[in-house]
């Protein structure tokens, strides 16, 4: 049985494959011999796939696993913690700004007795445009789920089997791992990691990407924007009770005439809107549950370079 497992999930990452297998063999046997590499490839069109088989045929440690179709990072990272069998199992990105190097300093604090070590990535190699997305994601993320997450803190960590075990339970079609390990709430710590800048290509995450994976994980792990809604719509009633009272007042004191067409209109349509946008919410969270109620696989694997157990 392996002692250490490493699960990355890789998508485009062709012109990196050969030197992310180089950087982790001399991490990996610098801790142990024992160890299992998984790279789940997410359908990405690319060469990565063939190169993902070369590596693990030179190697049987390293082990390939190939979507049928392209489904997300957070589901490559789950098929790899299905698959995996080490004692200790580290989770991080394909395109080497995660550095394979600090795996050892990972692995070290783990054996401080932490089961979830996390990496703070400090002066971040990212475009600007990234680096503020990220943090107004994380921002909004822990409003609505009242959650405390560090947004310098991405996949890379490494975890033990027992936080695993607990993670592979969760079942949930909605996959975001910071999120499924800060709610089981094992002791952690973090350390200080160098962020590289990316080996090679350009991040596949865009702007509508991050919003959508942001919106799919607030929903998933807080009814918070429905109380929000109540909220609001309980203001506007109270608003518009003040303001029929004030209107009401001034007409009886002043002789003056109800007056108002256009912004009868406006409130009306404004109204409306609410009353839309707030049915929309519910909406999404019906669909949601919905999809939950499928419980359909969250992947489907088409190959791998090993034999299933």
């Amino acid at each position: 049985m392996p002692h250490l497992s490493v699960i990355i999930p890789v998508y485009k990452a062709e012109d990196c494959l050969h030197e992310l297998h180089r950087r982790l063999l001399e991490s990996l046997e610098a801790i142990t011999p024992e160890f299992e590499c998984f790279l789940i490839e997410d359908c990405g069109g690319d060469q990565s796939w063939a190169m993902i088989q070369e590596i693990a045929h030179h190697d049987a440690r390293f082990k390939g696993i190939q979507f049928s179709r392209n489904f997300g990072q957070h589901y490559g990272i789950t098929a790899g913690l299905d698959f995996c069998s080490g004692d200790w199992v580290v989770v991080m990105d394909c395109d080497l700004q995660d550095a394979p190097e600090e795996i050892p300093r990972l692995y070290a604090k783990a054996q401080e007795g932490f089961e979830v070590v996390l990496a703070r990535r400090m002066r971040r190699q990212d475009s600007t445009e990234k680096k503020w997305s990220s943090r107004l994601f994380y921002g909004v993320f822990n409003y609505l789920t009242d959650m405390d997450y560090d947004p310098a803190v991405g996949n890379f960590r490494i975890m033990s089997a027992k936080v695993v075990a607990q993670c592979c339970s969760m079942r949930e079609s909605l996959r975001f791992l910071p999120g499924m390990v800060h709610w089981l709430g094992f002791p952690y710590a973090s350390i200080e990691v160098d962020h590289g800048a990316r080996f090679a290509g350009e991040s596949t995450y865009t702007l509508s990407t991050l919003l959508k994976l942001g919106g799919d994980t607030i929903i998933a792990y807080s009814d918070k924007p429905l109380r929000m809604s109540i909220k609001l719509g309980f203001g506007i009633s109270a608003l518009s009770l003040v303001f029929g009272l004030y209107s009401l007042v001034r007409a009886l004191l002043n002789d003056v005439p109800v007056l108002g067409w256009s912004s009868l209109i406006v409130s009306i349509f404004f109204l409306g809107g609410i009353i839309i946008a707030n049915l929309g919410i519910i909406g999404i969270y019906l669909g949601k549950t919905f999809e939950e109620t499928k419980n359909r696989p969250l992947y489907v694997v088409n190959h791998t370079t090993f034999h299933e157990r």
